[in-house]
């Protein structure tokens, strides 16, 4: 491969994954305010979680999303709690819950990547709007399991 040839694969990752983060803003757009960070990244919030949408092409024709949920951080460091995430992961279709210890305590996170190339404005806002309100259920699951928290 030459250095042109790479250039242009560069250029073309750079306008697909430019097309699919304006085509989720756009379907974001239709349940909430919408920020286009620096980098392109997409942030915005539902409810009390913040939210990241990043695009990334790994090969051709293969586009993916990647929504990032910031679901509680600082929860006390609860054997229960840890438990009881461990346990809705296990039933989510939707998402993949990571928990990090910290010296505050414990940050939650849902994170869920697809592919997403091609796919409409309405019927990526559903399949948005399913990992986000997921992401808010578990938010008050867990702060209710806390007593309080973030």
């Amino acid at each position: 491969m030459t250095e042109q040839d790479a250039d242009q694969d560069t250029d073309q990752d750079a306008k697909v994954t430019a097309e699919l983060l304006t085509a989720a803003r756009e379907a974001l757009e239709l349940f909430h305010e919408v920020h286009v960070d620096d980098d392109g990244a997409l942030s915005f919030r539902h409810g009390e979680v913040p939210c990241a949408v990043q695009a990334m092409r790994l090969a051709d024709g293969l586009t993916v999303l990647s929504l990032t949920c910031v679901v509680a951080w600082d929860l006390p460091a609860d054997p229960n709690l840890s438990v009881s995430a461990a346990e809705r992961a296990g039933q989510g279709l939707f998402g993949t819950l990571g928990v990090v210890y910290t010296e505050r305590g414990m940050d939650v996170t849902l994170r869920y990547a697809f592919p997403a190339e091609g796919l409409k404005p309405e019927p990526l806002s559903t399949l948005l709007m399913l990992v986000v309100s997921t992401a808010s259920q578990l938010r008050n699951e867990l702060l209710a399991g806390a007593g309080d928290g973030a």
